[in-house]
């Protein structure tokens, strides 16, 4: 039954997007957030305290994500199993991201495609955290396909993963712990302290995601006649060069799956960063490059759900038995 919500979830995102008459629990989640850093960041505290300060915006973060997505499941249950279920559906369907992903790799090849460099600067600069002014063209194509494929698995994989294995609680704590990271896991000045934990859980949560997405990436190139094993070699090969622990991965499979190359530098706040190069280049990028990993992206999520029905038939039991109230 669990299988069947995310399913129907990750379709209703696929046609539906996030209607913005509706409040998104995300962007809720990102305004506690947001309320708890103003409030403790307005005091002077030493490195130990932001620490200890800004694991405790985690657990409370992540607890109260878990816990009031688990109440209104419950509840809504209790009143009406349709609706329970409906609900359900729903709050799984927020943390999956496929269709804005998509949407915004389609912006970026939109205004390129109409050789208007200004206004791919600025639909880039909406899901990369790097400086985007003096990019040039090439920078602009790379920097959507890494931010493309590094989002196939904190914003596509890992939710359908979490949601299959814990239904909609585990998903939102899963969303709780990305948005932590988004926002507060910078290596600036304001943040290195009191970030450090919501990094950290964040690498630890991505770690197998990020690996399970290279299979699934390979697969997916098969399937859309890419080089797979390519892709799977140098997901091996290179994927450990990215300053990342877990967006190397997924990053390499897609370049070798597409035979271009990603990494090099990046500046971030006017400070440049270099990142290992991944993947081997046979030419140069072009908007292209962007479709065609959109597709690949894409494919890997259809390929996540139906490998979840997969395990659920061959392990002879469904995950959702760990939480049978949702279902």
């Amino acid at each position: 039954m669990l299988w069947v919500q995310v399913a129907i979830a990750y379709v209703v995102d696929l046609a539906i997007g996030d209607p913005r008459m509706i409040p998104h629990p995300v962007v809720l989640i990102g305004r506690f957030i947001a309320y708890l850093e103003g409030l403790i960041l307005a005091r002077e505290l030493s490195a130990a305290a932001k620490r200890v300060a800004g694991a405790l915006v985690v657990a409370v973060v992540v607890a109260l994500s878990a816990g009031i997505t688990w109440g209104i499941v419950y509840f809504t249950y209790e009143v009406d199993f349709t609706l329970g279920f409906i609900v359900s559906i729903w709050l799984i369907s927020t943390t999956i991201a496929t269709r804005g992903l998509l949407d915004s790799a389609k912006d970026v090849v939109r205004a390129l495609d109409g050789s208007d460099l200004r206004e791919a600067k600025l639909k880039v600069s909406e899901i990369v955290g790097r400086d985007t002014k003096t990019m040039k063209r090439k920078d602009v194509v790379r920097a959507t396909i890494e931010s493309v494929s590094e989002n196939a698995v904190d914003g596509v994989i890992a939710p359908l993963i979490f949601a299959m294995i814990g239904g909609a609680p585990l998903a939102m704590a899963y969303k709780a712990v990305n948005t932590l990271d988004s926002m507060l896991g910078y290596k600036n000045e304001r943040y290195k302290d009191f970030g450090w934990a919501a990094a950290r859980l964040d690498d630890v949560v991505n770690y197998i995601p990020a690996r399970v997405a290279v299979l699934i990436l390979s697969i997916s190139a098969l399937l859309i006649r890419r080089d797979g094993l390519k892709a799977l070699t140098v997901a091996v090969r290179d994927g450990r060069k990215h300053a990342s622990v877990n967006s190397g991965y997924p990053e390499a499979a897609v370049a070798g799956a597409m035979g271009v190359r990603l990494g090099g530098t990046n500046r971030y706040d006017g400070v440049a960063r270099q990142s290992g190069f991944l993947g081997d280049a046979k030419g140069a990028l072009t908007q292209k490059n962007i479709n065609e990993v959109a597709w690949l992206v894409f494919v890997a999520s259809a390929i996540t759900v139906l490998i979840g029905r997969a395990v659920y038939f061959f392990i002879g039991a469904d995950f959702g038995q760990l939480v049978k109230l949702f279902s």
